[in-house]
């Protein structure tokens, strides 16, 4: 398993991208070929991927443009928490005890 947690797996695949978002079935496109621990699991990994866009105010629904073709909005970074990141450091943080 990564040492990564969902919301920094996301946050890795919309810094990566043009434009700096994606659809739903881009992250998960994303993930899956960047990780191929996530090849082989079933669609739970998709579930929580799914719940953490939605709970986590990092994460921003964007409607695509009038006229755009394709399905579902853009995700993004709230810009607010784009520091979380910005060194690159996706990592789990510790937890203090």
């Amino acid at each position: 398993r990564p040492p990564y947690s969902y919301s920094a797996l996301i946050a890795m695949a919309i810094h990566s991208a043009p434009g700096r978002r994606r659809t739903l079935s881009q992250i998960y496109q994303f993930v899956a070929e960047n990780f191929p621990f996530y090849r082989r699991g079933g669609a739970g990994w998709q579930n929580s991927i799914r719940h953490n866009l939605s709970l986590n105010d990092c994460f921003r629904r964007v409607p695509r443009d009038e006229g755009e073709p394709g399905k579902g909005s853009y995700w993004t970074l709230d810009p607010n928490c784009e520091k979380m990141f910005d060194d690159g450091s996706f990592r789990r943080r510790r937890r203090k005890r």
